[in-house]
């Protein structure tokens, strides 16, 4: 090997050796605004959340209607990915009953008239895997002149307790589809689902008293009064074991025997809890 293989051989491997001291750090992509910048807007409409995710496009000079959207084909209804609609309770879009969910939002604009679509395909790219079958609302609408707007915007308007509008104004046209919410039934439910569970706060407090050993009787009033609201094998184990600390030792049986009677065929009390409430009646028997 003459000198000047050596000096190359060198120079590569001190070449290498700098390139390794030094991390290889991916290069940032800079923040820059977007063509069809991404946008949301939300409303509550009694006790139901709605929002709308959409990419916003501008008008930039160009003809919207029947040109940059053709008359009469399925239009995304914005820009790059799917436009969606999310509702947390069932409603009712344009009058179609639809289920709680997320939706895509497909469009056909017309002359005179609009088909708002709700699908359950939110993941396309555009309108490529649109699957009509997949529809689950379809609704005609009547465009009307609006006051310009640069870029496409969703909007709720006019809302109440029960319903709202969704709004998709763009260019000098404005689209409208009502919305309503039987805000009176789903109000009644959490009403429902939230007494049914109004037993807990008084057990948690009893059980917390007892397992702490806080005021036995005062524990006894916190676990009677979860018992009035609904009786489980839950509070009557705790007011056993409430009046077995009283010596109640007669009164500790009968709530054992009544957890036992309600704990039946409940995995939770049969596979944690049973054999407790039996040893704990044979003792106190």
């Amino acid at each position: 090997m003459n000198m000047h293989t050596v000096r190359c051989t060198q120079s590569l491997y001190l070449a290498v050796a700098i390139l390794a001291a030094f991390p290889v750090v991916a290069q940032e992509k800079p923040d820059l605004p977007q063509p069809s910048p991404m946008s949301r807007v939300e409303q509550r409409v009694g006790v139901t959340d709605f929002a709308v995710e959409y990419s916003s496009p501008a008008v930039n000079g160009r003809t919207i209607w029947g040109d940059l959207v053709p008359y009469d084909e399925l239009w995304r209804t914005g820009a790059n990915a799917a436009t969606t609609l999310e509702a947390s309770q069932d409603f009712r879009f344009g009058g179609v009953d639809v289920p709680a969910g997320t939706y895509a939002v497909f469009s056909i604009a017309g002359k005179s008239e609009w088909t708002i679509i709700l699908n359950e395909n939110t993941k396309g790219s555009g309108t490529r895997g649109y699957d009509k079958a997949l529809d689950v609302a379809r609704v005609t609408v009547k465009p009307v002149p609006a006051e310009s707007r640069e870029r496409m915007t969703f909007l709720f308007a006019d809302t109440t307790d029960d319903a709202t509008r969704l709004d998709l104004e763009w260019e000098k046209l404005r689209v409208s589809v009502p919305i309503t919410i039987d805000t009176k039934a789903h109000a009644t439910a959490n009403i429902d689902a939230t007494l049914a569970d109004a037993w807990r706060p008084h057990f948690q407090s009893a059980r917390w008293l007892l397992r702490s050993g806080g005021d036995m009787n005062q524990a006894l009033g916190y676990i009677d009064t979860s018992i009035a609201v609904k009786p489980t094998w839950w509070n009557h184990w705790v007011r056993a074991e409430i009046l077995g600390k009283l010596d109640r030792k007669a009164d500790a049986i009968a709530a054992a025997e009544r957890a036992q009677e309600l704990g039946k065929g409940d995995a939770v009390f049969e596979g944690f809890f049973a054999a407790d409430v039996s040893k704990a009646i044979a003792g106190w028997k």
